[in-house]
């Protein structure tokens, strides 16, 4: 099973219909909290809903993988420097998180799959994280589909661990002890 992500960005919808049917997609899970656009209407969930599947494709909006989601001030994902990402990071340790994202993996290995989001880049959205939980927590494979119809295997994050059955971002940020003044060693 692979798992694609894509990002709508700025693209018609005939464009990036085509884009999905080249890679073989036959659906898109919108992974959008907020599925609407008002710079590009024909991206909103409603009008999806007509014309992707005009298109052969078949459209399933995914809000509990949304993102723009607020981080604790606790986080134990201290290497994720942008704030919605760790809150993406703590969101994925919920049991909503896991079950959805079970669901949509299921969804994948019965039809090609593509989860969606806005951002076109891959690296600057939450599908990135969502891309790691796929390849670490759940080992399947991962490519993202660019808009000039290229596919990229997804490289996990160099920050993330595998703790049990969650991932932690914090590789890269260990906090060494503070040694203050007479406990030096030599």
């Amino acid at each position: 099973m692979t798992l694609h992500t894509v990002g709508h960005g700025t693209l018609a919808a005939d464009d990036l219909a085509q884009i999905l049917r080249d890679a073989g997609i036959a659906l898109v899970v919108d992974i959008r909290t907020h599925p609407g656009s008002r710079r590009h209407p024909h991206f909103g969930r409603a009008a999806m809903e007509q014309w992707l599947p005009e298109h052969g494709l078949t459209y399933e909006w995914e809000p509990a993988l949304g993102g723009r989601r607020a981080p604790r001030p606790d986080s134990s994902h201290t290497a994720l420097k942008v704030p919605a990402f760790r809150g993406y990071a703590e969101h994925m340790e919920t049991p909503e998180f896991g079950a959805a994202l079970n669901a949509m993996l299921a969804e994948a290995a019965a039809r090609p799959t593509a989860v969606m989001c806005a951002e076109s880049l891959w690296w600057r959205c939450h599908r990135r994280l969502v891309a790691d939980a796929t390849v670490l927590l759940r080992n399947q494979r991962v490519l993202h589909l660019m808009h000039d119809g290229k596919l990229r295997d997804h490289p996990p994050m160099p920050e993330a661990r595998v703790e049990g059955a969650r991932l932690v971002y914090d590789r890269g940020d260990q906090r060494l002890p503070h040694i203050g003044r007479g406990t030096e060693q030599a």
